[in-house]
């Protein structure tokens, strides 16, 4: 009985100390649990490992730092090394002179390693340019071609806000307002536009040498580097994956490789003369690879008199159009009028 008054006395007590007791167990199991999601799961989903290695820092005098505080239709990514200050004058008064504001062109450098005076020379070019894309973390060379789209790639998603990009080297002349033009009616996803190749045997020697290819005896097929267009989305799923991609010496084939499995809406245009050497000129091409500082300014000329890319058409090479029903060992046969 005095047992039974002294719990009814301090009922109130005993129920509050209930409360608390199961409080601290809910805690301790919250705790507990959560401990062992961490364990087994340590990067959250979606997220390649070693990307940070490819989260950049500009240079610090370099305007492109802000993260996506630039936009534009259509960004130029202009492969080019430290010394090729002519290619990018000729570049910048010829296809880039006139461009609408909502294109964005950067000439892509790797500055690692570089002597005092290079690196003076590109700061001096950038602060009168302002189109110098640094990459700090990468030394500028043939051999680091494929680290150097992984580079500009996963930059570009972190910085802009776009929704193609157009890949060139700084031997390519390309008509700028036509393939904006054409752009403007194609889907922002999933694009993959240039001259394609499927037959390309695989290099044992040379400075196109692929000591490690083992997919198969030809490679994948895919889009020349002189000059191609991508998607926004393919960019970015470049950037997430970048840690998980193998690099092989060419960076065209690379990204072949790791877009392959992927369901893109590859575009074969003959109208991208973007292969090891020029097919010659024609009026169709929207790209024309491998041309000389004197090949671009008649090109530029000739459009500026005559309205036409031409001062007279030149076939060197037959083109073709790639065949995608058929394995791309037979995809490609070269054939008379076609640009």
């Amino acid at each position: 009985m005095n047992l039974f008054r002294l719990i009814c006395r301090h009922k109130t007590a005993l129920v509050i100390g209930s409360i608390c007791t199961f409080a601290v167990v809910l805690v301790f199991l919250a705790k507990c649990t959560s401990e062992t999601l961490r364990q087994d799961h340590p990067d959250p989903p979606g997220l390649a490992p070693n990307t940070n290695a490819l989260k950049f820092r500009p240079e610090s005098h370099d305007p492109l730092s802000s993260s996506k505080a630039l936009s534009a239709f259509l960004v130029v990514l202009i492969t080019t090394g430290p010394k090729y200050t002519e290619r990018r004058s000729i570049i910048r008064s010829t296809w880039l002179a006139k461009r609408d504001s909502d294109v964005l062109a950067l000439f892509v450098v790797g500055t690692q390693g570089l002597l005092s005076d290079d690196l003076q020379n590109l700061n001096t070019e950038q602060g009168r340019h302002k189109d110098l894309l640094l990459l700090p973390d990468l030394r500028d060379s043939y051999e680091n071609l494929t680290l150097k789209l992984l580079h500009m790639y996963s930059w570009l998603d972190q910085n802009v806000d776009f929704k193609f990009v157009f890949k060139a080297d700084d031997d390519t002349f390309a008509r700028l307002d036509l393939l904006k033009e054409e752009l403007k009616s194609k889907e922002p996803s999933r694009l993959y536009w240039g001259f394609f190749s499927g037959r390309g045997r695989v290099k044992t020697a040379g400075k196109w040498r692929e000591s490690s290819w083992e997919l198969c005896d030809y490679y994948l097929p895919y889009a020349l580097g002189g000059g191609y267009i991508l998607s926004a989305d393919l960019v970015r799923f470049v950037h997430l994956n970048a840690g998980y991609f193998k690099t092989w010496q060419s960076e065209d084939v690379s990204l072949g490789a790791w877009l392959a499995p992927v369901d893109v809406r590859r575009t074969h245009d003959p109208r991208f003369d973007t292969e090891y050497k020029s097919r010659g000129c024609n009026n169709k091409y929207l790209v024309t690879h491998k041309q000389s500082l004197e090949d671009m300014l008649e090109k530029h000329q000739t459009l500026q008199r005559e309205g036409r890319l031409c001062k007279e058409e030149v076939k060197l090479r037959l083109s073709y159009v790639y065949d995608w029903s058929v394995p791309p060992s037979q995809c490609c046969q070269r054939k008379d009028g076609i640009p």
